[in-house]
């Protein structure tokens, strides 16, 4: 349990493995969906690139949404955008960083769907089957054009049959499929090349710039933790000590009941100095408007002087 609970307490202090997991799963999701996706072309002139193409690419924006929802960086980066001016200047530098990591990471799922789509080829002979020059293939010689659009949109379907005995059927379906992997792994070697490229020449640019970036992106999401467990803790004191004085009148029947009340002298001053003098709903307002509005600056030297 005490190994559990350190693995958690990880994941829970380190936001960029939990999305970097997050975004694995995301992206295993993807390929298990597509395989276990029912593709079903409906083999008619006008609606098979309508299907082919919204099969490929709706379900990665879908997937880029997901991965934009589960990223906690990027409500974030949008409130740290949005916030008021106040008494913190706003970096533009940090809110591009954890802008364009929130994209990358965003964007594993839905690449890795196009690529799984490409690579296996239904999509494409589906979209384009009736793209396609019939000049090229025999089987299409002494047909009319109108008949040549219906089967060449009837190329996905083996089963039919008007493409049973066509020998032309699996030359289409070849054709479409040798342009779609080598498209899939067009992409895949403009990625990886992409990837290496940014991974050896980062070093050629001022990293200065790089660290002060991801120190205060990471500051700024801690900031947040950190208050609002703050806040937590001052709301669980502040709705004791109201509960306490509610029940001021019954004292006695709370006693004996066996009910554990504060004693007097050092709990209640532990708990007073916790609530840091505020203590009614006005002040607390006050305090959360002020902490949207005028966000302290980042200077602890007063604070430490003291």
């Amino acid at each position: 349990m005490d190994r559990f609970r350190m693995i958690f307490q990880y994941f829970q202090s380190n936001s960029e493995s939990v999305m970097n997991g997050i975004c694995g799963l995301l992206a295993l999701a993807s390929v298990k969906m597509y395989t276990c996706f029912d593709f079903s072309c409906p083999c008619l002139p006008w609606y098979n690139m309508a299907y082919g193409l919204g099969i490929m690419f709706v379900p990665p924006v879908a997937l880029f949404l997901c991965g934009l929802i589960l990223n906690r960086q990027s409500l974030v980066m949008l409130e740290e955008w949005r916030r008021p001016q106040g008494r913190r200047k706003k970096d533009l530098a940090v809110i591009r960083y954890m802008c364009s990591s929130i994209i990358q990471r965003a964007m594993v799922a839905p690449v890795v769907w196009i690529l799984v789509t490409l690579l296996d080829g239904k999509c494409l002979i589906c979209a384009f089957s009736s793209s396609v020059d019939p000049e090229k293939f025999v089987g299409f010689a002494n047909v009319s054009p109108v008949q040549v659009q219906q089967l060449l949109a009837k190329v996905p379907c083996k089963d039919d049959e008007l493409m049973r005995n066509n020998t032309s059927r699996k030359a289409v379906s070849r054709y479409l499929r040798c342009w779609s992997q080598a498209l899939g792994w067009s992409i895949l070697l403009i990625l990886i090349i992409a990837a290496f490229l940014a991974r050896w020449l980062r070093p050629c640019f001022n990293q200065a710039t790089l660290l002060q970036a991801r120190h205060w992106s990471n500051y700024i999401d801690i900031e947040q933790k950190i208050f609002k467990e703050t806040c937590c803790e001052h709301s669980r004191l502040f709705a004791h000590k109201c509960i306490l004085h509610f029940f001021e009148s019954m004292r006695q029947e709370i006693k004996l009941h066996s009910f554990s009340l504060p004693r007097e002298g050092g709990g209640a001053e532990e708990e007073e100095g916790l609530l840091q003098g505020i203590t009614d709903q006005d002040q607390v307002n006050k305090l959360l408007k002020m902490w949207y509005y005028e966000k302290p600056p980042l200077d602890v030297s007063q604070a430490t002087q003291r």
